[in-house]
């Protein structure tokens, strides 16, 4: 991932605190190597996850990864309609206007 693919918000934190961001990065770098679920399907379930949660930059993240790691727009969009029956429509709707933020780039 280059800096410019990396929020903006994100880039400060990393550089106030170097050692707490690389804690996390490596973190997601050891669970991500620990069980059979790929690149592609696990930015699909943080999308997911980011979604439920309302985060809007955490949805653009994994939008990102998820391009990234072979997932297409269709993937992206069907992942989050998934969630209509467990996290509503109207939060879904929200989720897929800010991923729409990251295709539309």
């Amino acid at each position: 991932m280059t800096s410019h693919d990396v929020p903006n918000m994100f880039q400060n934190l990393k550089k106030r605190y170097p050692r707490i961001i690389s804690a996390v990065e490596k973190l997601g770098e050891v669970i991500s190597s620990e069980g059979p679920v790929d690149r592609k399907h696990g930015h699909l379930i943080q999308l997911a996850a980011a979604a439920a949660i309302r985060s809007e930059g955490a949805v653009h993240s994994h939008t990102r990864r998820a391009l990234k790691a072979g997932a297409t727009p269709e993937d992206i969009q069907h992942a989050l309609l998934l969630l209509v029956s467990t996290i509503g429509f109207p939060t879904v709707s929200a989720a897929i206007s800010w991923a729409d933020d990251v295709l539309k780039e």
